[in-house]
């Protein structure tokens, strides 16, 4: 009985939100005018062109402002201010989601070439 009521309990407890998953938290480091920057380290695949949202923290993660990424050199990315509900400051923080893997880099599509293969094969036999 135990087990089962844990198990419920496990089930009934919330997730993570759509908008936290493949999303990357980014510390904004120093705000401008209408600009700011943060430091992507080692993530690779933040490009210019992408978009994100500041948020703040320390309020369970509240909408600051929308960001579109303008520039990325040497680890950091300078992104502009496209919509805002209050001023950004530095110690919010940048989410930026990461790009979806290409189609043919995933397992399922490759079981799926080769059953259709096979289907094709032993259909035209």
């Amino acid at each position: 009985m135990r087990v089962l009521l844990c198990a419920l309990l496990l089930t009934a407890l919330p997730g993570a939100a759509r908008a936290q998953i493949g999303t990357a938290r980014f510390d904004i480091d120093s705000v401008g005018d209408s600009t700011v920057t943060f430091t992507v380290g080692a993530a690779r695949w933040v490009r210019a062109g992408q978009t994100g949202l500041a948020v703040e923290p320390r309020r369970h993660d509240e909408l600051i402002a929308r960001l579109r990424i303008i520039h990325v050199e040497s680890g950091t990315a300078a992104a502009v201010i496209t919509g805002q509900t209050s001023r950004v400051t530095a110690g919010q923080v940048a989410l930026i989601r990461k790009p979806a893997a290409p189609f043919y880099t995933v397992g399922i599509f490759w079981v799926g070439a080769a059953v259709g293969a096979a289907i094709m094969f032993f259909a035209t036999r």
